[in-house]
């Protein structure tokens, strides 16, 4: 009889232990998705920072273009206030259009495409944005992580008891296509 007990005491302990594994596991996946979504933040943060002296500089010599700069200001402040990995996607969508647009202008304007600022500024956004897309990529492969293990069985019915939630993913392109389609940009 004390051995039957003895049994199962061990199976009660060796199920708890892997309960506390399982929700630690949970608990580590959370935050390393947190840790990444900040990375991008402040990857974003520096774009933001950048946009106002770009925009200064390309004003100065294309004052008549005032809507395209109000477009990217417009642009900007959604963006910076935009929450949610969805809802930062889709404002980031069209401060990247907006941007083109001054891009565009200051194709036009040969002296401004050798001005050092602009060269300079020119860099450190582009430099930004291939942080920002690493930056996504090691986000969006810690929610794959994270939203795997809520789903398999039976991390979703530890998930399910300790409230553990699927994230989203910060998905930047509109549609398929437009992913597809290389960006054309020309100094």
């Amino acid at each position: 009889m004390s051995l039957v007990i003895y049994i199962l005491i061990g199976v009660v302990v060796v199920v708890f232990l892997w309960l506390i594994g399982m929700y630690n596991r949970f608990v580590s996946l959370v935050n390393r998705t947190k840790e990444a979504w900040s990375d991008i933040e402040v990857q974003l943060k520096r774009r933001y920072d950048l946009i106002p002296n770009l925009v200064n500089t390309v004003r100065g010599y294309a004052t008549h273009e005032s809507s395209a700069f109000e477009n990217v200001t417009k642009a900007r402040a959604a963006a910076m206030g935009a929450t949610s990995p969805e809802d930062k996607g889709k404002a980031e969508l069209g401060l990247a259009g907006a941007l083109k647009s001054v891009f565009a202008i200051a194709e036009a304007y040969p002296e401004l495409k050798a001005n050092q600022n602009f060269l300079a500024l020119q860099s450190e956004l582009s430099d930004t944005e291939n942080k920002i897309q690493s930056a996504r990529r090691f986000y969006n492969g810690n929610v794959r992580d994270l939203n795997t293990s809520i789903e398999q069985f039976p991390g979703n019915v530890v998930a399910s008891i300790f409230n553990f939630s699927k994230m989203e993913f910060f998905e930047l392109e509109a549609d398929e296509q437009a992913a597809k389609k290389p960006v054309e940009v020309k100094f």
